[in-house]
């Protein structure tokens, strides 16, 4: 098991669980003990689990990782302006892909007002802010629903995807690095994100800069698959070059 899966193993265990043993995951994982203190000692670091003798306890951090209810009140005021950004670019007559995830779910209060709209999502809490609204045509995803992302995901939903063709997708991802590319702490959400740019004429990345250039477990996309990354205003500059060197266009306001 490669180290991205069997650290998501751990998590996902822990999520569930609450505790971990280093035994229980040499077994799952046939690795070593000193490979699985190396993969606790990481994960330590980064707030998503706390070390104990014998394994590990599930921090709050961790839960994080999981719930949309924790996570949609994460940096709320950068969220915001990072959605405000990102309804300018979306027009009448339009048709776009909307991610799920904390971050875009704050997209719909900008764009009611227009007076044509497709969108196509795999958000149970995009659907029920624009259900009401007649101007905008809304198809949602079918496929596995996770209660606790408030999404839809599996190969059945990556299938559905790929019947559409939307001029714009707005998409999110856990982190970006200009080495690793796009990456996710889930891979269904990361093959449902990787299929909404793929068949999309213009990608927009929104993510906080506390997302960028970090790496969270599951590589799935490089960064050339994205045009232009709406971010906040925190973002370090010196990073702003890099992307910009790879014609993606940085936007902070």
């Amino acid at each position: 098991m490669n180290p991205e899966f069997r650290k998501k193993f751990i998590l996902n265990t822990l999520n569930e669980q609450g505790v971990i043993s280093t035994q229980e995951v040499m077994m799952q994982c046939k690795v070593s003990e000193i490979t699985i203190r190396r993969d606790l000692a990481e994960l330590e670091t980064k707030g998503l689990l706390i070390r104990t003798h014998g394994g590990a306890v599930k921090s709050k951090a961790g839960d994080q990782l999981f719930t949309y209810d924790l996570k949609i009140n994460q940096n709320r005021q950068n969220k915001e302006e990072i959605c405000q950004i990102a309804a300018r670019f979306i027009q009448n007559n339009d048709i776009v892909f909307i991610d799920c995830g904390t971050t875009l779910s704050h997209l719909t209060k900008y764009i009611t007002k227009l007076e044509s709209l497709i969108v196509i999502t795999n958000s149970l809490p995009i659907i029920s802010e624009l259900i009401s609204f007649p101007n905008i045509k809304l198809i949602l995803i079918g496929g596995e629903v996770v209660s606790e992302r408030k999404a839809i995901y599996g190969p059945f939903a990556a299938h559905n995807i790929a019947q559409y063709h939307a001029n714009k997708a707005f998409i999110g991802a856990d982190g970006i690095s200009l080495q690793n590319g796009l990456s996710s702490f889930d891979e269904k959400e990361a093959a449902i994100t990787l299929k909404m740019a793929d068949h999309s004429d213009e990608v927009f990345l929104l993510c906080d800069s506390s997302k960028i250039e970090k790496n969270s477990f599951i590589k799935f996309a490089p960064v050339s698959v994205i045009d232009h990354l709406i971010t906040d205003k925190e973002l370090d500059t010196k990073h702003v070059k890099g992307y910009n060197e790879l014609n993606i266009n940085v936007i902070t306001e």
